[in-house]
């Protein structure tokens, strides 16, 4: 199955480092981040888990759930988070799903149909694929994908910025521009008329060109 921005994020029950859950149900009215890991005691991924185990504060802030993903068994996942805790300061504070069976890497399609049923024997590199991020709102809907590769580490203060631009856009008939941030003025979406725009946007706008209108970013 072809997963797009819009697409549901497809359900799944699996064993994790904080026991054994349904996605959907375990996600509830929340925004999610489910993030994924081509094989424990990784270099890269052992600085991303710790990283975000670090910022997982501003995540709460936004009302997000943190769930990660590796393709190994949940309890290689156990004896790993020790060595993030030696690397990074801190431990994963969020669950880890065990994919060891490999359903949700191929049920999100990280992973082909015919890369087996078993992580037994296969490499990070087998596995290289499996380095996806999915925003997910709280409708189940894919709101956002990140795929980079192994060798390179996931800018997750970006992530939390595009999280900020994805509730403000959810919310408010606005977009955010080139490198925006939370407080810097928006654009006000072109299928927004002026006269509905006098209504919204009472504090007007500049428009820019016909299509770029610019207003103060929306925080009620």
């Amino acid at each position: 199955m072809s997963l797009r921005i819009g697409s549901i994020a497809p359900d799944f029950e699996a064993d994790t480092t904080e026991g054994r859950l349904r996605f959907h149900q375990w996600l509830g009215d929340s925004w999610g981040m489910l993030f994924s890991h081509p094989k424990d005691f990784t270099p890269v991924c052992t600085t991303e888990l710790g990283y975000l185990a670090r910022i997982k504060p501003e995540f709460d802030k936004r009302g997000v759930k943190l769930i990660g993903l590796s393709v190994d068994p949940v309890e290689d996942h156990k004896r790993w988070a020790q060595d993030i805790k030696d690397v990074m300061g801190a431990a994963p504070n969020y669950p880890i799903i065990g994919d060891s069976d490999l359903k949700v890497a191929k049920l999100y399609d990280m992973l082909p149909a015919e890369a087996g049923d078993t992580a037994k024997g296969r490499t990070a590199t087998d596995n290289l694929t499996v380095r996806n991020v999915y925003i997910v709102g709280p409708d189940k809907t894919i709101r956002a994908m990140l795929i980079y590769p192994m060798a390179s580490g996931r800018n997750f203060d970006e992530v939390l910025r595009l999280i900020d631009s994805l509730q403000l856009t959810a919310k408010h008939k606005v977009a955010t521009p080139a490198n925006w941030k939370q407080g810097e003025d928006v654009i006000i979406v072109p299928t927004v008329s002026d006269e509905e725009a006098k209504q919204r946007f009472p504090g007007g706008w500049k428009a820019v060109k016909p299509y770029l209108r610019v207003t103060k970013q929306p925080t009620a």
